[in-house]
C-alpha cells in the first residue's frame, strides 16, 4: 500500500526545495484535512517559511505569497487533482478519483501489504516479565498486551523482532523460598513436590523471613549456595520457576501472547564483567564498601556491586542492555515498562550511552512507558479485601461477563455451541485488549466490564459486531470470495458519491496510521482509526445501496458490486488491524 501522506510530503519537499532553493531543512506539514470542504489533505509549511524568512534573511512575505511559490512549482504526479490556497496560506490538495480507485483496486488484489522499510532492521521489546513465585497481577496486563500489540505491529512492517520476556528469576527472594521448600519438602531431589498454589507458599517463607531468625541467617546461605552454583539448589531453583512459568503461560494462551523466556538469571554471568569494564574507564566510586557510577544529568547513581559483593538489578539492567545492543545487534529497543521505572531506565540508557555501547543517533533506546490501571472508585485496582486483582481471575471473569452479554442478545439460540464459544473468547479477551490499548498508554486508565462490553461507542464489542456484518453483505447476497476476486481484477471502483469517496479515502489512510505508531509507539491511534473507519462505513451503508431488493418480494434485484468492493476494502482493513492489536474477530456473532 502507498502512505499519500509521505507521498504528498515527497511532493511538496521537491515544491518547497524548487522555490526556496536556500532554506535549510524548511518545515514540511501535512494532515489530512478535518473538513471535506478544506479538499482532502492541506500543506500548511506556508506559515512556518514566513518565520524563517523573517528570522534567517529579514525578509517580511506573507505567508499566502509563499504558498502560491509553492503551488506553482508542485512537480508532475499521479495523485493531485487540484490544488487551491485559503485563508492566511494554507494549501488545499484535493486527490485524484482514479488514483484513489487504482489504490483501492491494488489493495483488493494484493490484500495489505505494509509500505516498503528499507533494510530489514532488528527491533527487540522487552515486555511482561512477571516475577517469579509471585502471581501475574493486573500491573502485568498493560506491558503484556501493548508489548505484544507493538512486535505485530514491527513484524507486520517488515522488522525482524525479537520478544523477549524479562523475567524476575534471579534474587535473594529465592533463598527464603529454597529453605522453606527444603523444610516442607525434604525429599524434593527425588520426589517433585506438589507446590499447587506458590503465592501461599512465596507468603509462608516470607513470614518466617520475617519473624524467624535462624529461618532468615538460612535462606541468606542458600542464595550464596545457589550463586555459587551449587546443583542441588539449582535443582530447586529450577523446580521453583517450573511451577511458575506453568501458571504464566496459562495467561499467555489465553491472550495468544508469544515470548521468549530471558530471565535476568540469563546474564547472570555477564556481570562482573560489567563491573569491571565500568571500572576500567573510571567510572566508578567507592561508596561505604558500594560500587556505584554517577551519570551526568541523573541525580541518584547506579549501584553495580553491593557492600557484601553481591548485585543488583542496575547490573542485571546494565547487562541485559549490553547484551541487547552489541550480542542482539539491535537496531531498535523498546521496553514496555509502567512509568514509575522511568528514571530508574534513562539511567540505565544514559549509562550505556555514556560508555560507548550505542548512540542515540544511531540506535533508537526508547522506553514505552504505561500508566496504572485503576478501579472504577478511581483508585488503584484491588479486590474488595484490598489485594491485587489477580490476572487469572480478572480473564475468567471476562469470559464469564461476555457470555452473559451474548444470552442477553440472545446469541445462544442462533449460534452453534462452538460459535457461541468462539464469539465468548473473541468478545472477551478482544474486549479486554481493547479497553487498554484504545487509552493513550501514558495516561492511567479505569478499568470497567461494563464499558469495555459495551456495543455502542470506541469499544471492541462495537468493532466486533460492525466487522462481521460488513463480512455477512456480500455472504447474505450469494456473492463469494471467488466472484469478489474477480471484480476486483475487473470493476473500476466507482467513488462518485460523496460517502464512496469519504469512504474510500479513509480506507488508504492505513499505511500512515501505521507509520505514526512506529514512530512514536502509541497504539490508541490505531484504535482511533478502526472506529472512524467504522462509523464512516456506516455513514456509507446507510446511503448507498449495496444490495438493492424488491419491496414486495425482498428477492435481490440488482447487486452494485463496486460497492460491495468497497465493503471487503473496509473489512480487509479492519482485520489487519485487529491482527495488529491481537483482536480476533469472528465470522458469526
Amino acid at each position: 500500500m502507498i502512505n499519500i501522506n509521505s507521498c504528498l510530503q515527497e511532493i511538496f519537499g521537491a515544491a518547497i526545495q524548487a522555490a526556496y532553493p536556500d532554506l535549510e531543512n524548511p518545515p514540511l506539514v501535512v494532515t489530512p484535512s478535518q473538513q471535506p470542504k478544506f479538499g482532502d489533505y492541506q500543506c500548511n509549511s506556508a506559515m512556518g517559511i514566513t518565520q524563517i524568512l523573517l528570522k534567517t534573511k529579514e525578509q517580511k512575505v506573507s505567508p499566502r505569497e509563499i504558498a502560491e511559490k509553492i503551488s506553482k512549482n508542485i512537480p508532475a504526479n499521479e495523485c493531485i487533482e487540484k490544488i487551491e490556497i485559503a485563508g492566511p496560506g494554507f494549501i488545499n490538495v484535493h486527490l485524484r478519483k482514479d488514483f484513489v480507485s487504482k489504490q483501492l483496486s491494488s489493495l483488493l488484489m494484493n490484500g495489505v501489504q505494509p509500505p516498503a522499510v528499507g533494510k530489514r532492521k532488528k527491533v527487540v521489546v522487552d515486555f511482561s516479565s512477571p516475577n517469579i513465585a509471585k502471581e501475574m497481577h493486573v500491573g502485568h496486563l498493560r506491558s503484556t498486551i501493548i508489548g505484544e500489540s507493538m512486535c505485530r505491529l514491527f513484524e507486520f512492517a517488515g522488522y525482524d523482532v525479537l520478544r523477549l520476556n524479562h523475567l524476575g528469576d534471579w534474587g535473594t527472594q529465592f533463598g527464603m523460598l529454597i529453605a522453606h521448600l527444603q523444610d516442607k519438602f525434604p525429599d524434593y531431589l527425588t520426589v517433585s513436590p506438589p507446590i499447587g498454589d506458590l503465592q501461599a507458599f512465596y507468603k509462608e517463607s516470607k513470614r518466617r523471613f520475617d519473624t524467624e531468625e535462624e529461618f532468615k541467617k538460612r535462606a541468606y546461605q542458600c542464595v550464596v549456595l545457589l550463586q555459587s552454583k551449587n546443583p542441588e539448589f539449582i535443582k530447586a531453583w529450577e523446580l521453583i520457576c517450573d511451577v511458575s512459568r506453568k501458571e504464566f503461560q496459562k495467561i499467555y494462551n489465553c491472550l495468544d501472547i508469544t515470548l521468549i523466556e530471558r530471565g535476568e538469571s540469563f546474564y547472570h554471568e555477564m556481570m562482573k564483567d560489567i563491573v569491571k569494564e565500568f571500572e576500567d574507564k573510571g567510572f566508578v566510586q567507592v561508596d561505604d564498601g558500594r560500587k556505584i557510577v554517577f551519570v551526568p544529568g541523573f541525580p541518584v547513581p547506579l549501584t553495580i556491586m553491593k557492600s557484601d559483593g553481591g548485585y543488583t538489578y542496575d547490573t542485571s539492567d546494565l547487562a541485559a542492555l549490553k547484551h541487547r545492543l552489541c550480542e542482539e545487534k539491535a537496531d531498535i529497543l523498546i521496553y514496555v515498562v509502567d512509568s514509575g521505572q522511568s528514571v530508574h531506565l534513562q539511567t540505565v540508557f544514559a549509562a550505556g550511552q555514556m560508555i560507548g555501547w550505542y548512540d542515540p543517533k544511531v540506535t533508537r533506546v526508547a522506553h514505552a512507558a504505561f500508566g496504572v490501571v485503576l478501579g472504577e472508585d478511581k483508585k488503584k485496582f484491588k479486590t474488595r479485601s484490598g489485594d491485587t486483582v489477580r490476572l487469572i481471575d480478572l480473564l475468567e471473569e471476562g469470559l464469564k461477563r461476555a457470555m452473559d452479554k451474548l444470552r442477553d442478545k440472545e446469541r445462544d439460540k442462533v449460534l452453534t455451541a462452538e460459535e457461541l464459544k468462539a464469539a465468548q473468547t473473541s468478545v472477551a479477551f478482544g474486549c479486554i485488549k481493547y479497553a487498554d490499548l484504545s487509552h493513550n498508554r501514558l495516561n492511567d486508565y479505569v478499568f470497567s466490564f461494563d464499558k469495555m462490553l459495551d456495543d455502542r461507542g470506541n469499544t471492541a464489542a462495537y468493532l466486533l459486531y460492525a466487522f462481521t456484518r460488513i463480512r455477512a453483505i456480500a455472504r447474505l447476497a450469494s456473492i463469494d470470495e471467488q466472484m469478489l476476486r474477480k471484480a476486483a481484477r475487473e470493476e473500476v471502483l466507482i467513488l462518485d458519491h460523496e460517502k464512496e469517496w469519504k469512504l474510500g479515502k479513509c480506507i488508504l489512510r492505513f499505511p500512515e496510521i501505521l507509520q505514526k505508531i512506529l514512530d512514536d509507539l502509541l497504539l490508541h491511534t490505531l484504535c482511533d482509526y478502526l472506529y472512524e473507519l467504522a462509523t464512516t462505513f456506516t455513514e456509507f451503508y446507510d446511503n448507498c445501496y449495496c444490495v438493492e431488493k424488491d419491496r414486495q418480494s425482498g428477492q435481490i434485484v440488482k447487486v452494485n458490486m463496486w460497492r460491495l468492493l468497497l465493503c471487503e476494502a473496509t473489512a480487509t482493513i479492519m482485520a489487519k488491524g485487529f491482527d495488529i492489536l491481537g483482536i480476533k474477530p469472528v465470522q458469526r456473532m
